[in-house]
């Protein structure tokens, strides 16, 4: 397969037409930023650990019937992904307060929620809140992610669990293909989920860089290590 014209490069990925229409290359980046781009630095190694990591968890996602991009990893930083055409939403589960929503519910980070819950950002924030109105996604686009984010949570939360990972919080994109079906997209992986040690609470993630706690390489590290990759 042939790397063609790089046809986008965000805060963590560049990504490539190749000579099949169908198919795209991602390259993962050691770029780190924070706060909407307001804090930009570097995490040594993370493109690897985030490329990695997604590609074992889509696997995992694929064998309990969840659908995702992942088509093969080609190299240590890349990997052959469906084409597909981002849904413009970042969905967001919780299963335990922290970041954000303690701040702005006044919720002690570390409680353990009651319920579950799910949330929808629009990339562009401009667009304003209404997505259906603006056609970000229909109502039939919605049940079926809300339906696929669950599920993608009930399986995430039973592997971290199994290797002594408390899954906090994760945020997930999804795509649709050509033919209209609606498929787990992007990545999942420490700059994406927050994680921490189910004994300890130390985090695992990138709230390390966020919040200027230091050991953020080796934080990755761990989460890789204990994954088994």
């Amino acid at each position: 397969m042939k790397k063609m014209e790089q046809l986008y490069e965000g805060k963590a990925k560049k990504v490539f037409k190749t000579d099949d229409e169908n198919l795209y290359i991602v390259d993962y980046k050691d770029d780190a930023t924070a706060f909407n781009g307001l804090k930009k630095g570097q995490i040594a190694g993370k493109g690897v650990v985030n490329n990695k990591m997604s590609n074992f968890l889509m696997q995992i996602m694929e064998k309990n019937g969840i659908p995702t991009h992942f088509v093969e990893e080609i190299s240590d930083r890349e990997t052959v992904v469906k084409r597909v055409e981002i849904v413009p939403l970042e969905v967001i589960i919780r299963n335990i307060a922290a970041g954000s929503f303690s701040k702005r519910f006044g919720v002690e980070e570390g409680k353990k929620l009651n319920c579950t819950t799910l949330e929808y950002c629009l990339k562009n924030d401009d667009l304003g809140d209404q997505i259906i109105a603006i056609g970000a996604a229909t109502k039939e686009d919605l049940d079926t992610i809300a339906d696929l984010t669950f599920k993608v949570n009930d399986v995430l939360k039973a592997y971290f669990e199994s290797v002594n990972i408390e899954l906090v919080d994760f945020k997930i994109e999804f795509g649709k293909t050509p033919d209209g079906q609606i498929i787990l997209a992007d990545e999942i992986s420490p700059d994406t989920c927050r994680l921490w040690d189910a004994t300890t609470h130390e985090k695992l993630d990138k709230d390390r860089f966020r919040r200027d706690m230091g050991n953020v390489e080796e934080a990755y590290a761990e989460v890789f290590k204990r994954l088994g990759l």
